[in-house]
Parts: structure tokens; sequence; C-alpha cells
């Protein structure tokens, strides 16, 4: 494991007094220009030499804009910032897995906040699994990211800079990397998938992570398609179908059992929403069909749901919904209760959900060795809280 430690971000550290501009909607940024004084009639073009300045070329600095006048930009660095999160660590798995470590203001009364990131290599893609929130309210029993209590909501600009920063350390602009060198995928990109599936439950934060995905998805700046992004849930079932009208995003649904009173255990938000309701939200999913499947996120626990018989039921709960199944090896954290389900009694309840029809991968585990897997997320200042603690406790025993 290499481990990297910086004490700033690759662009400006941003000036509570001067916001940035990055995350901002096409609209909000004509707003933006407005406001110090760019005429309404040359916004339109101003907005879409900014855009192609932040998505496509990755500038962390308004003088790097070079079809700009310099006045513009002279106006622009007296009012915003181009700001990008400070990466407080970054950590570089044996497989190729990058974590990094983000810090963002508080915003408000308090400490500067954190999240973590994480960067997944393959030959085929490379994919990117964003925080939408600092902490979770959810409190999923088999989730590491679930012990952190929630701090607040991330912005538009701080999930966008979480994909800038990713884009940033990885050399990942047009003209800036060699095509084809080695770990490139064959996508041609670095990050060629966004995966929302880090700490928080996005459907929590659905005006921010809209905007955001929407930045992420448009095909003048960052243009990934939205089949190559997912959006995963717990559950929130009111907002599902606005995730579908209004994102157009494919869908993710951490399911992890077959049975409400089990459910309720690993999942608690399922106490409001039940497997029934919820699944009766996926059945009428906008744009639902074979080529646009539904994921649903079982993870594997020894002696809890990994029986045949649950393979057989989810198999009934889902049939007659267009579904991918992805077998999640259970990822263990210090102080967790549950254990991963042993290997084999995972191929066999792959081979029943197979047979009924239904793609059943196992996810390769990835990261491990830097809590980078899934379930694994959770700020490096809580893991300290944590350890400071049980030291003082320790020294007070003693």
């Amino acid at each position: 494991m290499l481990d990297l430690t910086e004490k700033t971000g690759s662009g400006k550290a941003a000036p509570a007094a001067r916001p940035s501009l990055v995350g901002l909607s096409r609209e909000k940024l004509a707003e933006a220009l407005v406001a110090i004084g760019v005429p309404a009639s040359q916004t339109r073009m101003r907005v879409a030499q900014l855009w192609h300045w932040l998505y496509i070329r990755g500038a962390t600095d308004f003088g790097d804009m070079t079809s700009v006048s310099k006045t513009l930009r002279a106006d622009l660095d007296r009012h915003y910032t181009l700001a990008r999160p400070e990466i407080v660590s970054e950590q570089i798995s044996e497989d190729g897995t990058r974590k990094w470590l983000f810090r963002f203001p508080s915003r408000g009364a308090g400490r500067p906040v954190e999240i973590e990131t994480v960067y997944i290599p393959e030959e085929d893609r490379g994919t990117l699994c964003l925080s939408s929130q600092v902490g979770c309210t959810l409190s999923c029993t088999f989730c590491h990211t679930g012990t952190q209590k929630l701090v607040r909501n991330l912005t538009s600009e701080e999930i966008v800079g979480q994909i800038l920063m990713a884009r940033d350390r990885l050399d990942d602009y047009p003209g800036r990397f060699a095509q084809g060198t080695a770990g490139t995928p064959e996508t041609g990109r670095l990050v060629s998938n966004i995966v929302m599936m880090g700490m928080g439950e996005p459907l929590y934060n659905f005006d921010n992570v809209k905007e955001a995905l929407a930045i992420a998805a448009d095909g003048d700046g960052i243009g990934l398609s939205k089949r190559r992004i997912t959006l995963s849930t717990s559950g929130v079932v009111p907002m599902i179908p606005r995730t579908g009208a209004e994102m157009g995003v494919m869908l993710a649904i951490s399911l992890h059992a077959v049975r409400d009173d089990l459910r309720d255990e690993l999942v608690p938000l399922n106490r409001k929403y039940p497997i029934a309701e919820l699944l009766d939200a996926c059945r009428a999913y906008p744009g639902l069909s074979n080529s646009r499947r539904i994921t649903f996120e079982y993870v594997m626990l020894k002696d809890v749901n990994d029986s045949l018989a649950d393979a057989r039921e989810l198999v009934r709960l889902l049939r007659g919904i267009p579904a991918k199944i992805n077998l999640i090896p259970f990822n263990p954290w210090p102080g967790s209760a549950y254990a991963c389900s042993d290997w084999d009694q995972i191929e066999r309840f792959a081979e029943v959900v197979n047979r009924a029809g239904y793609a059943s991968p196992i996810r390769t585990p990835r990261g491990r060795d830097i809590l980078a897997a899934c379930g694994q997320l959770k700020s490096e200042s809580e893991r300290l809280k944590i350890r400071e603690r049980m030291a003082l406790e320790a020294m007070i025993a003693g």
C-alpha cells in the first residue's frame, strides 16, 4: 500500500468570501457572470467558454483561460474561485484502487469536514465512487459508513469537485494523457463510470446530487453517458420515481435481505419503506427495460442472509423486474459484527440466481487493504476520534 499525504489540493484553496464556479448549472453560472457586470447578451458565449475550461480542459486557475479576455479573467479571479477539495491523504491499494480523503470547509459553525472518494481501475472501465453526504443517517449495521453520524449534505460543487480532483490526480483530460498507455481502459478515459455509492444516501441530498450528475452527463463538458452513471439508494421510495424522471441515470438498490424482519435489522430504513413498497417503486421506475436494468446489491453475510432458501426467495421477489443482482462478499471493518459468507456458499447462491435467468456477478473485493471496499468508507477524522477515545479509556482503566 502506497500512502501519499498532501497539505493542499491541486487547485486554489477557496477563501470563504469567494464562492466557487465549480458545480454550478449553466443557469447559475450565467447569473454569477451577470453579478460581476458581464452583459446579459454575452452570458451564453461566456458560459460556454468557462464550461469548456472547467470540464474539458480541467482549468484550476482563471489565468489559464487564454480564450477569455484578460479583463474578465481578472474580474473572475477577484470574485470567484475554481477551488478543488483539499487532499488530506491519497492511498493506493496493491490492486491499483485509489482512495482519497478530501476536506471541505465547514460551511457554517464548526470544523472543516472530510469525506472519502474511491477510484477503481479495470480493463474495460475506470469507476469513480462518489460520496453525497458527510456521514450517514441510515445506520445500516453491516456498513462502516453507517457508524458515522450525519454532519451535512455535500453541495453540487463538492460532488463535482470529487470528479475533478480524481481527473486531476489521474491526468484524465483530453490531450493530457497518452491514449493507449498502461492503465487506460478501452473507453479511452480513466474515469469512464460514476457510481453514487460512497458515503451517505444520495436521495436524501436529491437536489445537489441531481445538479452534480447533470454536469457529469453534460455532452459539452465531462460528457459521461447516463448509462455509465449509477445511483445507489437504500430505498428512499418516494424519491425513486423522481430519480428516473429527473436524473435518468441507472438505479441500484441496496437490498441485502429478502424478509422484512431481517432487512429491518440490516437496513433500518426498511421499517419506513418495506420491501414490497420498494419493489413496487422499482417496477414503475421510468425508463426501465431489459437494456436499462436495475441493479440489486446483496452483501453476503455468513449464516445471516446467504442460504439457498434466501436465494430462491430473492428470485421470487424480483420476478418481472429487469434486473441484475450484484453479490458482494462482505468486507470486514474493525468492530463489525458480521463475517463474509464462505466462497463456496456464495457460488451456490449465485448458481440459484443464474438458473432463474438473472445475471449475478460476484463482485471482486477491491481496495480492502486501504479500507476502500464497499461498505468500508469512513472519514479518517472519525477513525482517529474512536482511537483517541479508546486510548483515553485505556488510560483511565489503567
